[in-house]
């Protein structure tokens, strides 16, 4: 696993952070799996976004759409 960075988490980063937490902790398994499944769609679309993001605005590359 990489090791991540040093940065902080704001003030309501962790309080949102806490509060996930609270809300998993009676979860099950499949549930669970749904949960992992739907955070790493989301952080795939993240990434497409950013990706799309530099490529427009700092490489000036004006294709539409996100991949």
């Amino acid at each position: 696993m990489e090791q991540e960075p040093s940065i902080q988490l704001s003030l309501e980063q962790q309080f949102n952070l806490r509060a996930f937490e609270e809300q998993i902790k009676g979860i099950t398994l499949e549930q669970a799996q749904v949960l992992l499944s739907d955070l790493h769609r989301q952080l795939l679309v993240r990434e497409a976004y950013f990706k799309h993001f530099i490529r427009q605005n700092l490489l000036g590359d004006p294709s539409p759409g996100i991949d």
